[in-house]
């Protein structure tokens, strides 16, 4: 059977590290985060899907070793 977490956190794990690392490199451009009151929205958004995608990829392997 397969688990549906592993697909969905490595969804999210991939996609969190991409927005995070565009956050990174697009920090210094106030021009774009004005909208924002100056947050970087998309740093904080890419590490909050990375941590969901972490948290959502270990409860499946934690299962899977449980399994066995």
């Amino acid at each position: 059977m397969v688990d549906i977490r592993i697909p969905i956190g490595l969804m999210f794990s991939i996609v969190g590290v991409l927005v995070t690392i565009y956050g990174i490199f697009t920090s210094s451009d106030a021009s774009m985060y004005e909208k924002s009151l100056g947050i970087n929205v998309n740093l904080i958004m890419g590490l909050i899907m990375l941590v969901f995608g972490v948290i959502f990829l270990f409860f499946a392997f934690r299962k899977k070793k449980q399994k066995k």
